[in-house]
């Protein structure tokens, strides 16, 4: 069968003996650098509020293609600047903290340490392509097709997988590294097309990560093996036809998963979400607590009116201390006062400690209190992944200086176990979370061995404005829904407030009044709570998928190291493709 027109002409024009595009070396590393920008651009245009997913398809391509037939040393400075680009577009948020240069500071920093991931992931898959072929000049193009001469369809397929596996392991890394910055790993991207999303279930959301490397990877390949090969013009599709198929499959699997009517309801818990919408500033202002605090209890006076069974503060809701300040303890119980409501909210909470030394020390906590209708304090839960250079600093017995690169004076203690919280009627029980907690999926997993029915997020995301942070948080937290089959409900100060059943639906709550997402009022839930069902594989056996392409890509490099130190393995030579 000839081969298309625009294979062939695009395949003259690469091994045309004439000069072309890119064939000098400035040309080559402009469009190198600028194919990286734009896969990290991509990449970042995966997220919201652009939210096209379809791009996270082509971005690790994109960065592969660019990297392609490069030396070491480039690979990893174009992957690098893919990095940068991704970083500094996607977390552009940073820049909306209200405080001077530590923003500024935080996102290049931020930007710069985390895009040394996908410069590490370039440079290791093109060196684990088993090829001998060694790439000429003239365009890029012509470099990637080089680069894949000498390999076979079964090398290239393990390679692509290998290729997935190392951006798992990648993101397993950066999920715990240095306590840990888990957000808008590759998978999140995906939050709203739920078919796919329902492999979560079992790989958590590394899963979906390596299902859209995969995907990537093999589509580059099919591209590269076309252009190699114009007369074979359906080669390609053998490229992509597992991934395509391990997609198909999972999303016929996830549409049996997502229209299946839900369980019903033993019970339906009736829950009122106060979103303040209280500015950052305004909260670093001690002059304007009473003002914050008397808003609060005018929208929750709101809220009592429709006899709710759990009110919810946000993080960060309260200006005072509620175990230790009696003024403030006294009018939240005259708030709860003659009602059946329950009460959970966010407030700093302090414990003084005594070492074996006899020296006393207080620690200070970021917790959630549950409040009985009498306003009693049934159970407490500390925060216990603190956010680093915002609620703590790390290392500072040692490298005191660091304490110069943030506006944060003390600093919390993380708490220490999971907590669930028990309302009395009707009967719920629920695993809280604080803040960005929702980002990690083992945390949010450990608080989910209790006999939970829900999870319950208190966030405080008005420290960004009214940007994309607010939807970034709630499209990552929508997987710990899926990946533990339970709902979440979050409770934010400035957005975004909602609810997320165990398919990952974000449902929206009802919010008379609301005129933005951002803004201030009450939201209600009325939350079905279904007999307790069987758990899923991650939430039983929780990151396996992710430590077996650790596991994975330790013994190919293992494997590889040994392979040259006992005098490398003979290849294929012969220039063709297989």
């Amino acid at each position: 069968m000839p081969a298309p027109p625009f294979a062939v002409a695009l395949r003259e024009r690469l091994t045309d003996a004439r000069p072309v595009e890119c064939s000098t070396p400035k040309q080559m590393a402009a469009a190198r650098y600028g194919l990286g920008v734009m896969a990290g651009l991509c990449w970042a245009a995966a997220f919201p509020k652009w939210d096209i997913a379809g791009l996270a398809w082509i971005a690790p391509g994109l960065i592969l293609l660019a990297t392609a037939g490069a030396s070491p040393r480039v690979m990893f400075r174009v992957g690098y600047t893919a990095g940068v680009a991704h970083y500094l577009a996607g977390l552009y948020w940073i820049l909306c903290i209200p405080v001077g240069f530590y923003p500024i500071l935080g996102w290049l920093a931020l930007a710069f340490f985390l895009a040394l991931y996908p410069a590490i992931w370039a440079r290791f898959c093109w060196s684990r392509l088993a090829s001998r072929s060694v790439p000429g000049g003239g365009s890029l193009l012509q470099c990637a097709t080089d680069r894949v001469a000498g390999t076979t369809w079964g090398g290239r397929t393990a390679w692509a997988l290998m290729a997935a596996a190392a951006w798992v392991t990648w993101e397993m890394i950066q999920a715990r590294l240095f306590s840990g910055f888990p957000w808008n790993l590759l998978g999140a991207s995906q939050s709203k097309m739920l078919l796919i999303t329902q492999v979560a279930r079992f790989a958590g959301v590394f899963g979906i990560s390596f299902l859209v490397v995969w995907g990537s990877a093999s589509l580059l390949m099919g591209v590269l093996v076309l252009l190699h090969s114009p007369d074979r013009r359906n080669a390609w599709q053998r490229e992509v036809a597992l991934p395509f198929l391990a997609v198909l499959g999972l999303s016929v699997w996830g549409w049996t998963r997502v229209v299946s009517p839900a369980p019903p309801p033993g019970r339906t818990l009736d829950i009122a979400l106060v979103q303040p919408s209280i500015p950052q500033t305004m909260i670093w202002d001690d002059r304007e607590s009473n003002a914050r605090f008397a808003k609060l209890l005018q929208l929750s006076r709101t809220a009592l009116a429709s006899r709710p069974d759990l009110l919810v503060w946000p993080e960060a809701a309260l200006p005072y201390p509620i175990r230790y300040d009696t003024e403030t303890s006294d009018a939240v119980a005259s708030l709860l006062k003659g009602g059946r409501t329950w009460l959970a909210l966010g407030s700093d909470d302090a414990e003084v400690q005594v070492d074996a030394g006899g020296q006393r020390r207080t620690n200070y906590y970021n917790s959630a209190f549950l409040l009985n209708p009498s306003g009693g304090i049934e159970a407490t839960y500390r925060k216990r992944q603190l956010v680093i250079f915002g609620e703590y600093v790390p290392l500072l017995r040692w490298l005191p200086f660091l304490k110069w690169f943030t506006p944060i004076t003390g600093g919390f203690t993380p708490g220490e176990r999971r907590v669930g919280f028990q309302i009395g009627e009707p009967k719920a029980r629920f695993a809280p979370l604080i803040c960005f907690e929702d980002m990690f999926a083992g945390l949010v997993r450990d608080q989910s061995q209790q006999e939970v029915e829900f999870l319950l997020n208190l966030t405080n995301d008005g420290w960004f404005g009214e940007s994309a942070q607010q939807w970034q948080h709630a499209a990552n937290a929508s997987l710990r829904a899926i990946e533990t089959g339970l709902p979440l409900v979050r409770c934010a100060n400035n957005g975004i407030s909602c609810w997320v059943d165990a398919t990952g639906r974000i449902l929206s709550a009802q919010s008379p009044g609301f005129t933005s997402e951002y803004g201030e009022g009450v939201k209600r839930v009325r939350l079905p709570i279904a007999s307790p069902g069987p758990w899923t594989f991650y939430r039983r056996f929780g990151d396996l998928f992710g430590w077996a392409c650790v596991a994975w890509v330790v013994g190919g490099i293992a494997s590889a190291a040994w392979g040259r130190r006992q005098g490398g393995i003979r290849g294929n030579t012969s220039g063709g493709i297989g």
